[in-house]
C-alpha cells in the first residue's frame, strides 16, 4: 500500500493521550501504535477484563510503553463523569473518541437514550466536554479525532425523533448517530475557532475495516448465521483493523490536520492510504450542528465553550 503509513507518526514522547474503546479493534490498534511512539496512553474501555487484557498486549507488543487500563462505559453518563473525575493527569493532548456500537437491536443507555445516539455521540460529547480544560492546558498540538463512517450517508440527525421513538430502524439509527459525530466536529472545530484556541477538532473514519462491530448487532439475537455471514463477508472483502487505523492515526498525529477535517481511506472511501474524505453536505451544516450541540448539553448536563 502506498502513502501514509504507520511509519510516518511523528514521536509522540511527552503527549498523553485517551483512546475510548481501545480493547480490540481500531482502538486498540490506535493505542498501540500511539504508545509504539512514544505516548503515554489511557486505555478507556466498558468491559475491565478486556481492558486490562489489552494493556497487557500492548506491554508485550511495545516494551517500555506507558499504557493504562481505566473503566468508561459511554453508555452511562454517570461513568463518564467518574472517568473524568478519575483521570490523574493535569493535561491531555490528544482525545480519540473511537468507541462504539452499530446496528444494534433498539436499546436504552443507563439515561434512557438511544443505544446508538447514546453512546456513539452523546457519550462522546460528555467526555470531551469534560476532558477539554486539560486539552487547552495540553495547548498547540493538541488534537480531538472523533470516529465517523462512511455510513453516516444513511441519515441526518432528526431533531423531532432524536431517539427513534416512532419507528426504529437499526441501520438508519447507525448512520445518524454517525452523522452526529461529524456535526458534533463542526460545531466543535468552529466554536474553538472562535474562541481562539489551539485544539484542533477532527473526524476521521475506517473505511470497511474487519473488526468485532459489525458482528456484535447479530451476536446480541443470537442470529448464528448471520453472524458467520458477516465473518465471511469480513475475510472476504474487508482491509484489517491495522489498516483501518491508519486514518484514525493520520487525523490524530499528522501536521497537515486542519480544524473539521475529515479523513478516510482514498479507494472509494472503502480502503487504502488515508486522504480527506468526501462527506454529506448535511453535515457541514452551521445550524444543524448548532441545534445538536444545544440539545445535547440538556440531554447531558455538560456545556462547555
Amino acid at each position: 500500500m502506498n502513502g501514509w503509513t504507520a511509519n510516518d507518526i511523528p514521536d509522540q514522547s511527552g503527549r498523553t493521550a485517551v483512546v475510548t474503546g481501545a480493547n480490540s479493534g481500531i482502538g486498540y490498534v490506535t493505542a498501540l501504535e500511539l504508545a509504539r511512539h512514544g505516548a503515554k496512553v489511557v486505555l478507556a474501555c466498558r468491559d475491565a477484563a478486556r481492558g486490562k487484557a489489552a494493556e497487557e498486549r500492548i506491554r508485550a507488543a511495545a516494551p517500555g510503553a506507558d499504557v493504562l487500563f481505566a473503566p468508561l462505559d459511554l453508555a452511562d453518563l454517570s461513568s463518564v463523569r467518574d472517568f473524568a473525575a478519575d483521570l490523574s493527569l493535569d493535561r491531555v493532548d490528544l482525545l480519540v473518541n473511537n468507541a462504539g456500537v452499530m446496528a444494534l437491536p433498539e436499546r436504552k443507555t443507563v439515561d434512557g437514550f438511544e443505544m446508538q445516539f447514546g453512546t456513539n455521540h452523546l457519550g462522546h460529547f460528555a467526555l470531551t466536554g469534560l476532558l477539554l480544560p486539560r486539552l487547552r492546558e495540553a495547548g498547540r498540538g493538541a488534537r480531538i479525532v472523533n470516529l465517523s463512517s462512511g455510513l453516516h450517508v444513511l441519515g441526518t440527525v432528526d431533531p423531532r425523533d432524536l431517539h427513534m421513538e416512532h419507528r426504529y430502524r437499526r441501520w438508519i439509527a447507525y448512520g445518524r448517530s454517525k452523522s452526529a459525530n461529524l456535526l458534533f466536529t463542526h460545531e466543535l472545530a468552529r466554536r474553538l475557532g472562535a474562541a481562539g484556541s489551539p485544539v484542533v477538532a477532527a473526524a476521521a473514519h475506517p473505511g470497511y475495516a474487519s473488526t468485532n462491530l459489525q458482528t456484535a448487532g447479530v451476536r446480541m439475537e443470537e442470529r448464528a448465521l448471520a453472524e458467520r455471514a458477516v465473518e465471511l463477508l469480513n475475510s472476504a472483502v474487508a482491509q484489517s483493523a491495522e489498516e483501518g487505523a491508519l486514518p484514525v492515526l493520520h487525523a490524530a498525529t499528522a501536521p497537515d490536520v486542519r480544524p473539521d477535517d475529515f479523513f478516510g481511506p482514498r479507494l472509494l472511501m472503502w480502503r487504502g492510504a488515508p486522504a480527506r474524505s468526501w462527506r454529506a453536505p448535511w453535515t457541514r451544516d452551521d445550524r444543524a450542528s448548532a441545534g445538536l450541540w444545544a440539545v445535547s448539553e440538556r440531554m447531558t448536563g455538560v456545556g462547555y465553550l
